[in-house]
């Protein structure tokens, strides 16, 4: 039997058609040459960019930069594991494998991951009941979520938490953090949760003292507030004219400043070693030797003996699932952007390298990390020259945790709540209120809503208030814009012309109200119903439904008074909004249409004149047609109408 041939560019039902195969062939190919592009290599993988091109200068510059920031980490890993409330070792568990992982991927060569103050008190708010095994998870969970949201490209949501809340948190964080490190300072032991409850149990115990520790822990702060600033000092500062044996001078007091933490904890550590026989010090006890196995993180675990599954855990972990990645996320790029040199961020990349950073770590028993500020900027002031300076601090940590873990539990916990404390009180940003107040004093709602509901609340509510706020004040700036109201007069500026409404804000439905109420006030307050009003439409970008459907009632009302309503300056996407509901509204394209327009308005505004007062209109339009200035002032104002300033602003 014979087989019909199919028709030449026809498909059956079992058949696409050639033009559809061919697109979809393109198409492919398209994505497939962009994905194995160089320009994405070089994006996606920025070591294959710097790495080429490394020598021994770049070399010099992060071994030294590596060796001290490794020497800053050390100490701070420590510190930063009692306040998240796990064992020691895990805050250096926490310090090394981000080095190594950034330095992959990471596309700011400044940039230090590990432990971070405030990552540790958000690790300790959600896995203090928990410990090690709910920090771990979180790290992996808040790893896969950033990275996710890096391939998915949705930074652009971090935008919408704006300065004064970030910088609200951040000096909330910092209080609730020094605060909670005095017991330490002092010698006490209590539990509190919050800073009013850590004050409060701090002021109970006063009595418990232990002066030793005090004057220790005292001792130490005011040594590393002094160091701090050894650095600053024009003296330390190398200069080109300098010779060999200064340069090395300053080159070790500059070391010296910036390894201020380590160089603290270190002499602390052999006074309370020399001292062990009598030990006067409260200490940080054993330090779990050696490094971490790796292996997954644990995604069930046992507490008191009891079985916590999966779902468990997330339970008890809540909001933290996605409230530490958005903090993680905002730190981290907001130290990129600080330490940028005025270049571009890759927000994309930076996300996807914390992700991998937090992911790879959790395999190593890491809790959340992120950049961390402090070390970035001793990073940076050390020489860096590349991502590489952070496998030289990695590298340091993981030595630290092979052969001194036996010596940590020498370190006085009045130490390590100095070395914290001074860490976090450059946080609090209190030089930021006056600019912002100088610049926007309405912003001062969002720092102040942020910063209290954070300090005697929760953290994370302090971010949603901020952000709630900041949402309320655009969503009222949308919907009660601004509207300027203006006479504008004839050329002789003896009698007015028309009444210009300049609506400052796009028309869309939460504005379309007050803007007819501020048109129809002007209409028959300032207009007196006998003279034409023209709206500015240069601030619309479009118009909705709503918008249209109100329009048209403002249309309706003008027409019942026999005033004519004009819209200048329009779109061609408004225009299309405009006339989808109402076809007959005026609206002047160019200043012919509005000198015709002016002319009708002439014409029924000497008729109602007519009715009230008996004069002859055509009188009036005679002298209508005489007047030369009739020209539109919105196109062209220096021809046009003298206008009055502002008689009315809404």
């Amino acid at each position: 039997m014979a087989v019909d041939a199919v028709p030449s560019g026809k498909a059956t039902g079992h058949t696409m058609p050639p033009g559809f195969i061919r697109n979809l062939g393109s198409l492919l190919n398209r994505n497939v040459n962009s994905i194995f592009s160089k320009e994405t290599l070089y994006s996606r993988l920025p070591i294959t960019r710097w790495l080429p091109k490394y020598n021994l200068e770049s070399l010099e510059g992060d071994v030294m930069a590596g060796f001290t920031v490794g020497l800053t980490v050390i100490p701070q890993g420590i510190a930063y594991a009692e306040v998240a409330k796990l064992p020691a070792n895990y805050g250096l568990y926490s310090a090394f494998m981000g080095c190594f992982v950034y330095m992959i991927f990471g596309s700011s060569k400044d940039i230090t991951i590990g432990p971070t103050a405030i990552m540790a008190i958000m690790t300790q708010e959600y896995s203090g009941h928990g410990g090690p095994d709910y920090a771990v998870l979180l790290c992996f969970l808040s790893g896969l979520i950033i990275l996710t949201s890096g391939i998915c490209n949705l930074g652009f949501l971090i935008t919408f938490i704006s300065k004064p809340v970030i910088c609200g948190f951040t000096s909330a964080a910092a209080i609730t953090i020094a605060s909670s490190q005095l017991k330490g300072l002092f010698g006490l032991s209590f539990s509190s949760e919050g800073v009013v409850e850590t004050w409060t149990k701090l002021f109970e115990n006063i009595a418990y003292t232990k002066w030793q520790d005090v004057t220790l822990g005292f001792s130490c702060i005011i040594c590393l507030l002094l160091m701090r600033k050894i650095k600053d000092l024009k003296c330390t500062k190398v200069e080109l004219s300098d010779r060999l044996n200064t340069r090395i001078w300053k080159k070790i007091v500059f070391l010296t400043s910036v390894g201020r933490n380590a160089i603290i904890v270190i002499v602390a550590g052999v006074i309370a070693f020399a001292l062990d026989s009598n030990q006067p010090f409260t200490l940080t006890g054993f330090v779990k030797p050696g490094l971490p196995a790796f292996k997954p993180p644990p995604f069930s675990t046992v507490i008191n003996g009891t079985d916590c599954s999966f779902s468990c855990i997330m339970s008890d972990v809540g909001s933290g699932v996605a409230v530490i990645p958005i903090i993680s996320i905002l730190e981290s790029i907001a130290i990129a952007s600080a330490f940028s040199g005025g270049k571009t961020i890759d927000a994309t990349q930076e996300m996807i390298a914390l992700g991998l950073c937090n992911i790879f770590g959790s395999f190593v028993q890491s809790m959340p990390v992120t950049g961390s500020f402090s070390r970035t900027a001793v990073n940076s002031t050390s020489g860096v020259k590349t991502p590489a300076g952070g496998s030289i601090t990695g590298f340091l940590v993981v030595l630290a945790l092979a052969f001194l873990t036996p010596y940590f539990k020498y370190i006085p916990k009045a130490t390590l709540s100095a070395v914290i404390i001074c860490a976090v009180i450059f946080m609090v940003e209190y030089e930021m209120v006056a600019p912002i107040w100088k610049t926007r004093p309405l912003d001062q709602l969002p720092l102040w809503g942020s910063f209290l509901t954070c300090l005697f609340w929760k953290l994370e509510f302090g971010i949603l208030v901020g952000v709630g706020i900041n949402v309320a004040m655009l969503l009222y700036g949308v919907a009660r814009p601004k509207v300027n109201v203006n006479t504008i007069m004839k050329q002789d500026g003896e009698e007015p012309y028309y009444v210009l409404v300049e609506p400052r804000s796009g028309l869309f439905f939460p504005s379309v109200d007050h803007i007819r109420a501020e048109v129809s006030k002007a209409a028959q307050v300032m207009a007196q119903e006998n003279m034409m009003v023209v709206v500015d439409c240069s601030h619309f970008t479009g118009v909705d439904y709503t918008a249209s459907k109100g329009i048209k009632g403002l249309c309706n009302d003008f027409e019942k008074r026999h005033q004519v309503l004009v819209f200048s300056n329009v779109t061609a996407g408004v225009k299309r909004g405009l006339t989808a509901l109402n076809e007959n509204i005026n609206i002047a394209s160019t200043p012919e249409q509005l000198q015709s327009l002016l002319k009708s308005s002439c014409t029924v505004a000497t008729v109602s004149s007519t009715c009230a007062s008996g004069h002859s209109n055509a009188t009036l339009r005679q002298s209508d047609r005489q007047d030369p200035e009739m020209i539109n002032p919105l196109l062209e104002p220096s021809t046009g109408p003298r206008p009055v300033i502002h008689d009315h602003i809404a």
